[in-house]
């Protein structure tokens, strides 16, 4: 038998430790209430007979309280649950010294992968990760209830965020930049006034950007078609300075010919503005705000040709990437784009179309933007089309008190996600043990959900002006809670879930692209969906079920089953698990048919959806690009592009990552050996995971890789 302990590890059953621990709570009783060598024989004899496998140490003990109770020592009983309470709270104690101090070391390695976009070297940074682990230190051993914890601790659910939970602090938003821009903000008790120029429309933007990302935790999203009017301002100002000062001379042709020449200069001055703030602010979370750029077109819009010039300088400068510290020009990671396809763009003769073709030349060089269906999105959410969050989770339809829809200045509480291979491998093929599981787990998600909420609840507006007075979300008065804006659906609270495909595997034996898997798949899918509307309605907040949660989420929940229940074949001994409803990377199917599959899922999952397709040598195939893009108009809501070809971030080489003689990943164009900074891919498996840092021993090579 394995006993697995509390850190996940398995190891021998061994029966002395048992009675030794027994033994020390005999020596704490009167010799009438010890139990005896045989009782003691009898407890272990009893734990042995039950024929388990595999059992936690909590279990065993468990037990060994029942037993004591059952031939009437209760007060050995008493004594060795008093000395188990006291194991714990030492176990509860000084649990974040070493991770710190490995930080400060640079010794963390879990905290120096958990996020790309930050530098576990810099000051900034280490002083937000210490904060982070002592927040989460203390939401574990004192805010969070201990089956919320041990819930977490175990792979039962993932509570996101925990690193800012002490603070009253939401995860992700759109913001009002329209209300913003138009109606002025106060930064740092400074006044901002609506800008009267595009240039200064730009600034003010990364401004707030930069304000409002360090003063919450995840993602923030900007529409730009609020910053057309500003192009037209710049316009107007360009041609009536050009008429007050050469207006007599020079004929109406030629004052448009040189207000379009400085409109051009400030457009681009514009765009690059926000290109490079983001890019090298450097807000108190320690990184660059991560903030989607969402680029859209509206029939109606009187300013949609200047918002068409914005999108198409966007565009054309992420084509053309950033230079690094050695002058290479580099794909930045921020802003994320998202592109909206509509009926005047979607490559079929409309007069948008070059946009969209400058999209998929960019997708192909830079793998973003990612891809928006109008058509796909307004079947899903009564007719609307509105940008995701920053971390691709989507808001409900919402209507203010004059029946108009409202997305901007609305964002989430939080995140809990649900691991569903684990109460698959624990049903062991029983249904019935399926469901029961299921919806056990299911009410602990939305208590830990709740916990979210009640940590919000009460707030002050003056925890973060930017967001709650000055526009950004409301524009509340100093010390007026933030409560309303929890209730009615306005802001949400979702439900994320990892594992469909195994799941499936697990429950039916087969993938859920068969017909019986996608019928059980389907079920489970409506069955959350209907979860969460339950909870909407019991509570009156805006429960949502949200696909494609954090990607390290994939290997985490798979790491701690792998240790819990061993290697399962196509399951564990993959070393992650799909995310969401997505199709697993090793099944044969082609891009438009993923598409197709995966649509229906989307239109379950509103609370946040994407699909990930791949393409093999992107840059060598704009028309295969294309011809993706338009089915993706007509067949799905959310897509995103990915590429079965190495690259290197550091100084953009398109080609085979070479292994050197170190056996380190290493791009022979520039030298870069950086993991984080390489894409890697090995032709000969198509392995399309998570990179990993070689520490030069061919033997610690992630097994899933060494097919190369």
């Amino acid at each position: 038998m394995k006993v697995i302990k509390r850190d996940g590890r398995a190891v021998d059953y061994d029966r002395e430790k048992i009675k030794i621990a027994i033994e020390k709570a005999n020596k704490e009783v009167k010799p009438k209430e010890r139990a005896t060598r045989e009782e003691i024989k009898e407890i272990i004899n009893y734990i042995e007979e039950l024929g388990k496998k595999r059992m936690l140490v909590e279990d065993i003990q468990d037990i060994i309280e029942e037993q004591l109770m059952e031939i009437q020592k209760f007060e050995l009983a008493k004594k060795y649950i008093v000395y188990r309470y006291t194991r714990a709270l030492v176990r509860k104690q000084n649990t974040t010294d070493e991770s710190i101090l490995g930080l400060i070391r640079n010794e963390n390695k879990e905290l120096a992968e958990e996020n790309s976009n930050k530098n576990t070297l810099l000051a900034s940074t280490q002083r937000d990760y210490i904060a982070g682990e002592v927040s989460r230190d203390l939401t574990k051993r004192m805010l969070l209830p201990e089956k919320i914890s041990k819930a977490h601790e175990d792979g039962i659910l993932h509570f996101h965020d925990a690193d800012y939970f002490i603070q009253p602090i939401f995860n992700c938003c759109l913001i009002n930049i329209e209300d913003m821009l138009d109606n002025g903000t106060v930064m740092n008790g400074k006044m901002i006034e609506s800008p009267k120029s595009f240039q200064v429309a730009c600034t003010v933007t990364t401004q707030i950007i930069a304000a409002v990302a360090s003063n919450q935790y995840g993602g923030q999203s900007v529409d730009l078609i609020h910053l057309g009017k500003y192009l037209r301002k710049s316009y107007n100002k360009f041609v009536k300075e050009i008429e007050k000062k050469h207006g007599d001379k020079l004929s109406k042709e030629i004052i448009e010919d040189l207000a379009q020449t400085r409109l051009k200069t400030e457009l681009k001055a514009g765009v690059q503005t926000i290109q490079y703030q983001i890019n090298t602010l450097m807000t108190t979370n320690g990184q660059s705000p991560f903030v989607t750029l969402f680029l859209h077109l509206e029939k109606d819009d009187p300013y949609i040709k200047e918002n068409a010039m914005i999108i198409e300088e966007v565009l054309r400068q992420r084509y053309e990437g950033i230079k690094n510290e050695a002058g290479v020009y580099v794909t930045p990671a921020f802003p994320k784009l998202v592109y909206v396809l509509d009926e005047f763009n979607n490559l079929t003769g409309g007069e948008y179309d070059y946009l969209t073709k400058l999209a998929v030349k960019c997708s192909a060089k830079r793998m973003y933007p990612d891809y928006i269906s109008a058509k796909k999105m307004k079947e899903n959410y009564e007719g609307n089309v509105f940008s995701p969050m920053g971390c691709r989770s989507f808001l409900s339809p919402w209507k203010d008190e004059n029946g108009n829809y409202k997305f901007e200045g609305r964002f989430n509480q939080g995140v809990v996600s649900i691991n569903l291979p684990q109460i698959g491998i624990i049903a062991d093929g029983d249904e019935e043990k399926f469901w029961k599981l299921f919806d056990e787990r299911l009410e602990l998600c939305k208590e830990a959900l709740m916990c979210r909420h009640y940590a919000l609840l009460g707030t002050k507006s003056d925890i973060s002006p930017i967001h709650w007075q000055y526009g950004a979300i409301a524009r509340l008065k100093k010390g007026e809670p933030i409560d309303k804006l929890l209730f009615g659906g306005y802001s949400t609270l979702s439900l994320g879930y990892i594992g469909v495909y195994e799941l499936t595997k697990l429950v039916k034996g087969v993938s859920h692209t068969t017909e019986e898997g996608h019928e059980f798949a389907i079920k489970v899918m409506k069955y959350m969906k209907d979860k969460v509307l339950k909870w909407k309605k019991e509570t009156n907040l805006g429960f949502a079920l949200y696909g494609t949660p954090a990607e390290s989420l994939c290997y985490r929940f798979a790491r701690i089953d792998k240790k819990r229940f061993g290697t399962i074949k196509d399951i564990t001994d993959k070393g992650y698990y799909t995310n969401s409803y997505h199709v697993d990377v090793r099944e044969k199917i082609d891009a438009f048919d993923k598409l197709s599959f995966e649509s229906e899922f989307q239109a379950i999952s509103t609370g946040g959806c994407i699909s990930y397709i791949e393409i093999p040598n992107m840059s060598k195939n704009i028309e295969a690009l294309e011809s993706v893009v338009k089915f993706i108009y007509d067949n799905i809501q959310y897509a995103e592009f990915n590429t079965k070809s190495d690259y290197c971030h550091e100084c953009g080489y398109d080609g085979e990552i070479i292994i050197n003689k170190d056996n380190e990943w290493e791009c022979p164009n520039c030298g870069n050996k950086d993991h984080k900074k390489l894409t890697v891919v090995r032709r000969t498996c198509g392995y399309l995971g998570e990179n990993f840092w070689n520490t030069g021993k061919t033997k610690e090579i992630k097994q899933r890789v060494m097919h190369l």
